[in-house]
């Protein structure tokens, strides 16, 4: 019985480390996409036909005191609204939630809502589908602990059930008109806990 010789192995190269041109490339095509407009991963139960509005949120803290604001701007044709409130005890990231939690609750039908923000730890939960693992994980991380600020994701999610969400996403503190308006308002509404 004659035997066949094992045919050789192929040999694989590992991949070259990328240049500093692929890398910027890289982030540049990811910025890019940051700033497009992308569904939330939760879509509302009934379709929305009209009444597009355009929300811009943020929320700031003084997370040594624990002082918090939250601003939301909403924009519907020539018509301008602007809300914001404080909290104490609180998170950048709580202020952050609720700044857009409280614009969409000011909507009184179903609307497009296209949500300008700042904030990547809120527009990846929703168009990075965060929110859903976070569901089906019974409100766990990947590491097992507590999703925080579960409360306000849960009403997020009967938000994003009622009006159709995309998010973009844009850098904070760089000259963006209204994005530098819902920062001063949620600063100034931080400060109004120092008295």
């Amino acid at each position: 019985m004659t035997r066949k010789s094992a045919s050789p192995r192929p040999s694989f190269k590992s991949a070259a480390p990328r240049s500093a041109a692929q890398k910027a490339q890289s982030k540049a095509h990811s910025a890019a996409r940051d700033q497009l407009p992308i569904q939330a991963c939760i879509q509302p139960e009934v379709p929305v036909a009209a009444n597009a509005v355009t929300l811009y949120s943020d929320g700031a803290c003084d997370t040594q005191a624990g002082h918090g604001g939250w601003a939301t701007i909403l924009k519907y044709g020539e018509h301008t609204t602007e809300l914001s409130g404080h909290a104490e005890a609180t998170t950048n990231n709580r202020m952050e939630l609720t700044g857009l939690l409280e614009g969409l609750r000011a909507l009184k039908r179903p609307c497009q809502v296209r949500v300008v923000t700042d904030s990547q730890y809120l527009r990846k939960a929703f168009t990075d589908a965060w929110i859903l693992r976070w569901l089906r994980g019974g409100w766990k991380t990947a590491g097992g602990d507590p999703v925080k600020n579960q409360d306000l994701w849960e009403a997020l999610i009967v938000q994003a059930r009622i009006h159709a969400l995309t998010f973009v996403w844009v850098r904070g503190h760089t000259g963006h008109a209204e994005n530098e308006r819902v920062d001063e308002l949620a600063v100034a509404e931080r400060k109004k806990l120092r008295r």
